[in-house]
């Protein structure tokens, strides 16, 4: 036998070992872990896909959250509105009122003045006519005096 066909002959041999070998104790745990990280990164896939699905849906939700609070916001504004109008009704009710009360109390303060002030003037003018009617008695009787003195009592008055 030729040497060469010997030396093919275990390579070959040898070969079909390392294959067999290859085949029976590294690919089974080599495809084990190639196929234990398709499952992995399809995990990881579908993990990722439900997270975006409940980011979007968290997202809807805040969204929702949001315009409720706006509208409940707006809400509040209006009753604050609301309110202050009531306070600036009630505030302008209260001046009138009291604005009423001091006219009233001025009106009558004013009437009372002019009451005292005209029984000031009645006793002045009682007064003053006593004190014609003293003088007019002393002098004589006479028309033109009585006229002078008259004339005198009105420029008093």
């Amino acid at each position: 036998m030729n040497p060469t066909f010997m030396t093919l002959l275990g390579q070959m041999i040898t070969f079909a070992i390392l294959i067999w070998f290859t085949v029976k104790f590294i690919w089974p745990p080599l495809m084990s872990a190639i196929e234990e990280r398709q499952q992995k990164i399809a995990e990881g896939l579908a993990a990722a896909d439900n997270a975006q699905k409940n980011l979007a849906q968290a997202q809807d939700k805040v969204n929702e959250e949001l315009k409720a609070a706006r509208s409940k916001a707006n809400e509040i504004i209006d009753q604050a509105h609301q309110r202050a109008n009531q306070l600036i009704d009630a505030a302008k009710a209260d001046a009138i009122a009291e604005g009423s009360r001091q006219k009233a109390l001025a009106e009558a303060e004013i009437e009372a003045a002019a009451n005292r002030a005209k029984e000031d003037l009645r006793k002045q003018v009682s007064a003053l006519a006593v004190s014609g009617a003293e003088k007019l008695l002393k002098r004589e009787i006479d028309a033109g005096a009585h006229k002078a003195l008259i004339d005198d009592l009105a420029a008093q008055l």
